[in-house]
């Protein structure tokens, strides 16, 4: 998978390619504004060039609706029948009144108890981003733990939850690494694979044969989950 470029008068767009053993050629684009061209191997440049034209209209018709999609998303209201990502799924937000303001997670939904009024969205947004911190640092901790039994280190690296812009995992010197707390939105298994890229750093410092090696005996498909976690969580 590599990112390429593609340019249509005044219009420009970043996207995936990725060449697989395939007939067809398939163009996606994703609310998170990723886009997506899988083509068989043997599919040349001038050819990607030429269908790209063609649904140029489409394209960025699917790049405005998400846009605007987006920035929905990103502008929270914490009302009932919004959605949020948690562990790789989107779960509808419900808010109810109760005497003992609590979080649960039922069957696709999350669902908000405050004694508050329902319409406090100031309460909402408190109790929520609550108990995703809670759940992230039991989570993050529990796979790490549980990593870190793949490899043969007679430590239990230190754990550091922080956001960064760019990055969703950091190893630091000193044993400790750093999870970017938006990684709670991604599945398991690309959890997995952040912490496994990290705790690998703790043995060979740059990104060379034997890191790879280290990465590939511990997580085989480690390439497909990097993917998913690229293009569906970023």
């Amino acid at each position: 998978m590599k990112i390429n470029t593609f340019k249509y008068g005044k219009y420009s767009y970043e996207y995936y390619l990725v060449l697989q053993n395939r007939k067809t050629v398939a163009l996606t684009v994703h609310p998170n504004l990723n886009i997506i061209l899988k083509c068989p191997f043997d599919y040349g440049a001038d050819k990607i060039e030429r269908f790209l034209k063609r649904k140029w209209s489409w394209l960025e018709k699917q790049v405005q609706y998400f846009k605007k999609y987006k920035k929905k998303q990103e502008k929270k209201e914490y009302v009932s029948g919004e959605s949020f990502l948690y562990l790789g799924r989107q779960y509808k937000l419900f808010i109810k009144t109760a005497k003992k303001p609590e979080v649960k997670l039922e069957k696709g939904k999350i669902i908000v108890f405050t004694n508050k009024s329902i319409q406090d969205r100031a309460t909402n947004k408190k109790l929520l981003e609550g108990w995703f911190e809670q759940r992230t640092e039991s989570i993050f901790t529990s796979q790490l733990k549980d990593v870190t039994k793949k490899f043969n280190y007679d430590f239990a690296p230190a754990l550091i939850t922080r956001k960064m812009p760019k990055r969703w995992g950091s190893y630091l010197s000193g044993r400790k690494i750093i999870l970017n707390p938006l990684l709670i939105r991604a599945s398991k298994d690309c959890i997995d694979y952040v912490i496994v890229h990290e705790l690998c750093h703790m043995r060979y410092k740059n990104h060379d044969r034997n890191f790879f090696k280290l990465q590939e005996s511990i997580i085989p498909n480690w390439k497909e989950v990097k993917e998913k976690l690229e293009l569906r969580f970023l």
